[in-house]
């Protein structure tokens, strides 16, 4: 990472949210807007321990800041204010940011309560960005001025579009988590490893605690692949087995942006291994097909459609389906074998804001990115191929069970399924287009 370019690139950014934000609350009629930090958050009722903060995106589309019940004044014309919050409590140590170079942007008044943080709070029409409505009503802001709906669409609108700033995070979040895919890879072919065993090893890989990650690590051997969000990790090291599978999804944080990354190995000699190496190579070759195919202008809902058209030709290179691709589809055959959506936008949040504001078709029912893609949007490409129990029952016993090779399939379900995603920045013409993945991991 180049920390000088990453500090012009940043003024950049300041500078463009800068105006932004002015524009939006000269439209919106208010003088300034108050964005809260975040507040920490009891994991029960019943006791007195707090998950870490996940701080408000919106504060940390300014600054790569967490600390809990600080505040960020952004008004019209003036340099914003940052009212730090650092506790002198002797239980906890402070967090201390990892970057400084984005403090000369702010105005910092430092407070060691967040029942001092009024006082520095301008007044006049002033919104609150937060979720906290006990903080908000403690700062002077109830009613209406609570994050008020029109103001937050239109600024979660601002994050759609990502500045050189942005891309340059959301590289080094890739950067590193290859480091953990690349570690897991290795530790899969070279021994017995359980998912607990295999899930630390990412994490001292990517010197990332379990927190600290975008979202909670997928890693799942044989059958538990077909469960999408498989994070109930298995402690025991499975049995010996001439034919394994591993499916890894996970990301890395980078000053508050993360990566999202799929990969799914497979090792053995027999059959079974065989024919699931075929389904990952055709995964892999038409994921790449449909990376290239993500260009300005294109509805992503045709993107996710034409998945469908590859994932039919991959099940009948593969022998799982029997009768034609446009059958397979109609019947809702590859909607059994892929029943999620092709991606979604990412950035300061791994399901980020503003690409799914109009709904998908309804038998698209879990798309997560309805835009007409737009040059600097970044999203995911992950297509699957999965042996889901509860969704091939029902196949396997309709009208349409005679397209499908049982036998195979109960061959290929021991290895669970096949996930692969990259993410991508989106260019103004395809050449252009950044496989932030693919430039560190193959």
């Amino acid at each position: 990472m180049d920390h000088k370019h990453l500090q012009t690139t940043y003024a950049e950014h300041l500078a463009q949210l800068a105006q932004s934000y002015g524009q939006v609350l000269a439209s919106s009629g208010y003088d300034a807007v108050v964005i809260h930090s975040g507040s920490l958050k009891k994991r029960s009722e019943f006791d007195d321990q707090y998950w870490p903060l996940r701080p408000t995106p919106h504060f940390q589309h300014w600054l790569p800041l967490s600390a809990a019940d600080s505040a960020l004044v952004v008004a019209q014309g003036k340099k914003p204010k940052l009212i730090w919050t650092r506790s002198r409590s002797f239980w906890e140590t402070t967090d201390e940011p990892s970057h400084d170079f984005w403090q000369s942007g702010f105005e910092v008044v430092v407070v060691s309560d967040r029942s001092e943080v009024k006082a520095h709070l301008p007044t006049g029409r002033v919104a609150f960005i937060g979720e906290d409505r006990e903080c908000a009503t403690e700062w002077g802001f109830a009613g209406a001025a609570f994050t008020p709906a029109d103001l937050l669409k239109q600024l979660d609108a601002l994050r759609v579009l990502k500045t050189r700033y942005e891309e340059l995070c959301l590289a080094e979040a890739n950067r590193l988590a290859a480091i953990g895919h690349n570690a897991l890879a290795q530790a899969f072919r070279s021994g017995a490893a359980s998912e607990l065993e295999l899930h630390l090893l990412y994490l001292n890989a990517t010197q990332q605690d379990d927190p600290e990650t975008p979202y909670k690590n997928i890693v799942a051997l044989g059958r538990n692949a077909a469960t999408l969000h498989h994070v109930t990790y298995q402690r025991l090291q499975p049995k010996a087995a001439a034919d394994q599978s591993l499916l890894v999804d996970a990301g890395a944080s980078f000053l508050g942006y993360g990566s999202d990354i799929t990969r799914t190995h497979v090792k053995g000699s027999g059959a079974t291994a065989s024919a699931f190496a075929g389904l990952v190579a055709g995964l892999e070759n038409l994921q790449q097909q449909l990376c290239s195919e993500a260009t300005v202008g294109t509805k992503y809902e045709a993107l996710h459609d034409r998945s469908h058209q590859y994932v039919a030709k991959t099940l009948r290179d593969v022998g799982i389906v029997k009768g034609s691709e446009d059958e397979a589809i109609s019947s809702g055959v590859t909607r059994a074998f892929f029943p999620h959506g092709l991606g979604h936008s990412l950035g300061l949040q791994v399901h980020d804001v503003g690409c799914a504001l109009l709904r998908p078709r309804s038998d698209n029912p879990f798309l997560r990115n309805t835009t007409v893609i737009a040059a600097r949007q970044c999203f995911t490409i992950e297509p699957g191929i999965y042996f889901i129990e509860q969704l091939l029952e029902p196949l396997r016993q309709g009208s349409s069970s005679n397209q499908v090779d049982w036998h195979l399939v109960e061959q290929l379900a021991a290895l669970g399924g096949v996930r692969i995603e990259d993410d991508l920045v989106v260019g103004e013409t395809q050449k252009d287009t950044q496989n932030l993945t693919r430039a560190f991991l193959g």
